[in-house]
């Protein structure tokens, strides 16, 4: 019996990710012959849980969506998982209604009418033991993020209204490809057909989304993924910088963990950092928590603004020194 349950909680979440599965592929996935696959199902079945099947080729195994479904089942794990995650997207954005952090906060509220008995008291205790830090961004409608992504997963052209970062207003039509979320911010990556050229649009920027029905045909990504082509887009006109840390990589993840950069563990004692940099300012406060010896390969006028930080630090350190009147011990 036990090994009956754990085969059924096994193939019931791996179901709940919404994907169709082949029959192959779900029995190699959780370690049983097709038989046994078939009888399993036809038991969630029982429980009430409406699999959807297609037979012969091209067939699949899926769980029907847009229906009532019994208690959601999570392990552990995944239900701790799953209160984290949205306590920490409720705790972004500006505490408006409508906004992605509004519908988060909410779910969090009630998810426990969705769990298990057996889990309810864990989360119950989890959201009471929780408190997060508010952190600004940008509003985005919930609705936005699941009509793009159903246009990307149906490869349709959506049209928008959109206002740039200098508050000049345009209408796009594009074909999405990809969302993206970074440092707190949504973007969309699409093909700009007025443009006919690859564009990233700041999801909060966009009103009046319609999908318009008509299909395109899809085109290679334009980099490795859809956050290397943001990321490149964001590095224009940013200088190179390369550090090596006298820190193991640990430490230096945690002194830069706001921030966008290479890191690679050099030796066990050292890391390599490369970093992209408006100015030379910003990387001065985050060698300083680091406390401990570098070196540095930059453009010549950051060099030359490192140089010049470090002797008026030494100047004010001498100067002080030189201002404090010494200090004598008195024996009684």
């Amino acid at each position: 019996m036990a090994d009956v349950t754990e085969r059924m909680l096994a193939l019931l979440s791996t179901l709940q990710t919404g994907r169709a599965y082949s029959g192959d592929e779900l029995a190699r996935r959780l370690g049983s012959s097709p038989r046994t696959l078939r009888r399993d199902v036809e038991r969630l079945r029982g429980y009430g849980y409406p699999v959807e099947t297609r037979p012969g080729p091209g067939g699949y195994y899926r769980l029907r969506a847009g229906r009532t479904l019994p208690p959601l089942h999570l392990d552990d794990d995944e239900a701790i998982a799953t209160l984290l995650g949205l306590a920490a997207l409720g705790a972004t954005g500006p505490a408006a209604a409508g906004g992605l952090d509004d519908a988060a906060t909410r779910a969090y509220g009630k998810i426990d009418q969705f769990l298990p008995a057996r889990l309810r008291p864990r989360a119950a205790a989890i959201r009471a033991s929780l408190d997060t830090r508010r952190s600004a961004a940008p509003a985005v409608a919930p609705e936005h993020l699941a009509t793009l992504a159903a246009a990307i997963a149906d490869r349709e052209t959506v049209v928008f209204a959109y206002t740039d970062a200098r508050g000049r207003a345009s209408t796009r039509r594009v074909h999405p490809y990809r969302q993206i979320h970074q440092h707190l911010r949504w973007y969309l990556l699409a093909w700009d057909t007025g443009r006919a050229d690859w564009r990233v649009f700041r999801a909060d920027r966009v009103t009046e989304l319609l999908r318009t029905g008509a299909h395109y045909e899809p085109r290679p990504l334009p980099a490795d993924s859809a956050v290397g082509f943001l990321q490149r887009g964001l590095d224009i006109g940013k200088q190179r910088v390369d550090v090596l840390v006298a820190a193991p990589l640990e430490r230096v993840v945690d002194a830069l963990a706001y921030q966008h950069a290479e890191l690679t563990a050099y030796d066990a004692e050292h890391t390599a950092v490369t970093v992209r940099l408006d100015t030379w300012q910003w990387l001065v406060g985050a060698l300083a928590f680091l406390d401990t010896d570098f070196t540095i390969s930059a453009p010549a006028d950051f060099l030359a603004g490192y140089e010049t930080f470090a002797k008026r630090v030494l100047a004010a350190v001498a100067a002080r020194s030189a201002s404090c009147p010494p200090t004598h011990s008195h024996s009684p």
